[in-house]
């Protein structure tokens, strides 16, 4: 995959991430288990925000230890677990600790709660990370055998795959997906968020350069429900990369109007910047790294 190509790639997934479609990485993850940037993020000035990070740090380690006590007498506590969890991805936020500290209780909780994918699959972006590919496919696998709809788990595997250059099985895995959504959404509606499937689709063709297929993806995404802004923008941005900006400029318009007034913004921003103007994300906000 070229650089430009990966990029490309990268800022239509983080864009639409802004936009309600998530991008795969631990770091967002794990903002959904604190609930919070971190303590020092507001404090002004060097020394106060040293000061802070120290406080926060020790803070933090005495959570850890006190949560390890209570294991040690209720090894399958999901309170503690979650709470032991929280104190370590913390730790992770404020660049402490490795992601190997975060194995462990994922694994229990995900064991304890089948039903609740987030678990698998933030073990899974871990395992990842660590470098267990084979890891964190089998997590993710258990996610998609009773969940194929999964957007968590799909996105998440669809950026192993991609690691692994492997584009035609993540292409595969996607169009089996659609395939099999209407099906899926008898059986339970809404299981299967098509336009979502076809945009991940999109994204994908575009790393690979194949240019019409993510167009034609995301003409079906468009074709599937009108009213969704999401693949709409997602062509636009794909036409304004190629130079194609008078092409671009309707779907820009047309996203807007679609889209609801907390992401008109971006989508602006996206509709008058410039195609090279964004900075290359880093390697903690890059999907699939």
């Amino acid at each position: 995959m070229s650089q430009g190509s990966s990029n490309w790639t990268t800022k239509v997934i983080l864009v639409l991430a802004s936009l309600v479609l998530v991008g795969v990485s631990i770091a967002p993850m794990i903002m959904s288990f604190t609930g919070n940037q971190g303590a020092t993020s507001n404090t002004p000035g060097r020394t106060s925000n040293a000061s802070a990070s120290v406080d926060e740090k020790t803070k933090l380690q005495d959570e850890v230890r006190g949560y390890e006590l209570v294991l040690q007498r209720e090894p399958e506590n999901q309170a503690a677990l979650r709470g032991l969890l929280q104190a370590r991805l913390k730790l992770l936020s404020i660049k402490e600790g490795d992601v190997k500290s975060v194995i462990e209780p994922l694994e229990k909780l995900a064991k304890l709660n089948p039903d609740d994918s987030k678990y698998a699959v933030l073990l899974a972006q871990a395992k990842q990370q660590m470098g267990d590919r084979e890891g964190a496919a089998q997590a993710l696998r258990s996610v998609l055998q009773t969940k194929p709809g999964d957007l968590d788990a799909l996105r998440s595997m669809v950026a192993l795959l991609l690691e692994q250059k492997r584009p035609q099985a993540a292409v595969g895995l996607l169009q089996d997906t659609l395939k099999t959504a209407a099906q899926a959404n008898k059986i339970q509606p809404g299981s299967v968020d098509t336009v979502a499937v076809q945009l991940l689709l999109g994204n994908v063709h575009s790393s690979q350069k194949s240019y019409a297929d993510a167009l034609g993806a995301y003409d079906a995404a468009i074709k599937a429900d009108k009213q969704d802004f999401r693949p709409v923008l997602a062509k636009a941005m794909l036409l304004k990369e190629q130079g194609k900006k008078d092409e671009a400029k309707p779907l820009f318009d047309n996203a807007l109007s679609l889209a609801p007034a907390q992401y008109k913004d971006e989508i602006t921003k996206q509709r008058d910047g410039s195609p090279t103007a964004a900075a290359t994300p880093t390697p903690t906000t890059t999907p699939g790294n």
